[in-house]
């Protein structure tokens, strides 16, 4: 089964801390970077996804570890979007 484990507030920024700012020139090694995280935090997605199916399919499950584990999704379904919103900026013509 795998545990919940709550974000800090330091792994929340990522591998590159803050979130750039508009118009900042991104560095190979940067992307790099984020392409990284994004895809851990893909795969931890899908781990809780797999993870909560599991538990509901158990008889008796525990509905508190249910719902800790969805939000700990949520969480990093906003925090995915945030790191594709650096790779892939939306930019208005």
């Amino acid at each position: 089964m795998l545990a919940a484990v709550p974000l800090r507030r330091d792994s929340q920024k990522g591998a590159l801390g803050a979130l750039r700012k508009c118009g900042d020139a991104m560095t190979r090694e940067e992307e790099r970077e984020l392409n990284n995280e994004l895809e851990r935090l893909k795969q931890e997605h899908r781990d809780l996804d797999s993870a909560i199916d599991a538990l509901l399919g158990a008889s008796g499950y525990d509905r508190i570890q249910v719902q800790r584990l969805k939000k700990r999704k949520l969480q990093l379904r906003d925090r995915i979007g945030a790191v594709e919103d650096q790779l892939f900026p939306d930019i208005i013509a």
